[in-house]
């Protein structure tokens, strides 16, 4: 079962509308009910979506004592699609043109041909269909903790997955809510009561000189402040080789962080593109100092984060808060049951919110002023020590 084996990728989801004390029975004849591959035409066109019990492909099989555990719930929705190729509908078309062609005496197709033409295609289209091998299926693992009113989502949020999200929503009768670095932010303001700081934020400059708006990458669609993902990850960085590598966490916990393995970064304003790095360090190349202080951002960071005595190696989506290639090290005698792997899971997310909690503090307060002046003065330092040495 993905979230129990393996390495860790998943975007989360807040949960609201779920009036259970906890999940039972009930919960997983839900799950049973919209199983996978219980509903299923012949339609070229056909699209379907249902439930998995978490094991492989086509397991439609729930159980208390394997989808249940340690308060949450685990489980996987497959996203059927049943499409002719838009090119194999073409080629038949044409196909038929040629053939109606060939028969006729002046050898044009005329405007009814061409319409007995396409008939006959969506004939061939639906007997084709039928057959079942233009079926494609992809699963999403999910486990949905309930302690925390979470939903770990286990893939990208394209429309394959939104159609998974969907479903949860219309067979739990709950809301789902994407925890990206924006919805993150303003959850903190209100719990804080500094929503209205929250809100004013705008994208900042890093580079001294530089003029800074909306991100190329921003989502029109969302009114969520997601830059604060990429902000983060700067500050991060700034803070990890200028000042310390443990920061002191809202709950007066300590977690060291080293960047790692992996960076991506991109010109907010669209003018030098994307820059992708992978080394050991990659923050200790000549090219990744390069990169920012020409203004690009990070948008994606490996890392090593050690609280509490665990370990945890992934690697950081800046916006959407998504993390990727996660791996929870354990000692070589340590004994380690799915209901430990849950709660690592549940470290590891606590951890990245308070990580990010603690940029939020300083972001939304007196001291930001003095952070972005010290980060942009670390970044033009190259330039200060030419003029020193001149």
């Amino acid at each position: 079962m993905p979230f129990l084996r393996g390495s860790l990728a998943f975007q989360r989801f807040s949960v609201t509308g779920f009036e259970a004390e906890r999940f039972g029975d009930e919960h997983i004849e839900i799950l049973s009910k919209h199983a996978a591959g219980k509903f299923q035409t012949a339609s070229e066109e056909n699209v379907s979506v249902g439930f998995l019990g978490g094991e492989h492909l086509f397991d439609q099989d729930f159980d208390h004592s394997k989808n249940l555990i340690n308060e949450a719930i685990h489980f996987s929705a497959r996203f059927d699609t049943n499409q002719i190729p838009s090119a194999y509908r073409a080629a038949w078309l044409q196909m038929e043109l040629a053939g109606i062609a060939k028969d006729s005496e002046t050898g044009v197709v005329t405007k009814a041909q061409r319409k007995e033409a396409k008939e006959a295609v969506e004939q061939r289209c639906e007997t084709e269909a039928a057959t079942g091998k233009y079926r494609k299926m992809q699963s999403f693992p999910m486990l949905w903790d309930y302690a925390n009113e979470l939903l770990y989502f286990g893939g990208s949020v394209g429309t394959a997955g939104r159609h998974c999200l969907d479903l949860v929503e219309r067979a739990f009768g709950v809301e789902l809510r994407h925890w990206s670095a924006g919805s993150l932010a303003e959850q903190w303001g209100i719990d804080n009561e500094l929503y209205g700081e929250v809100d004013d934020l705008q994208p900042v400059s890093f580079v001294s000189g530089q003029t800074m708006g909306s991100h190329k990458w921003s989502n029109e669609h969302s009114q969520s402040p997601d830059f604060l993902g990429n902000e983060f990850l700067m500050w991060l960085w700034w803070t990890l080789e200028n000042q310390t590598d443990t920061l002191t966490l809202a709950d007066d916990s300590k977690v060291t962080v080293m960047l790692a393995k992996t960076l991506s970064l991109e010109c907010p304003l669209g003018e030098s593109g994307k820059e992708s790095i992978s080394a050991e360090s990659p923050v200790k190349l000549p090219e990744a100092m390069q990169a920012i202080r020409s203004g690009k951002l990070p948008r994606k960071a490996g890392m090593t984060i050690v609280r509490d005595d665990r370990q945890f190696d992934l690697t950081l989506q800046a916006e959407s808060f998504g993390i990727s290639g996660a791996k929870i090290h354990l000692e070589d005698d340590e004994e380690f049951d799915d209901d430990d792997r849950i709660d690592a899971i549940r470290q590891l997310s606590e951890t990245m919110d308070l990580m990010f909690e603690t940029f939020l503090g300083r972001r939304t307060g007196k001291d930001w002023k003095k952070d972005l002046k010290a980060i942009s003065g670390w970044l033009g330092e190259p330039k200060q020590n030419q003029r020193k040495a001149a």
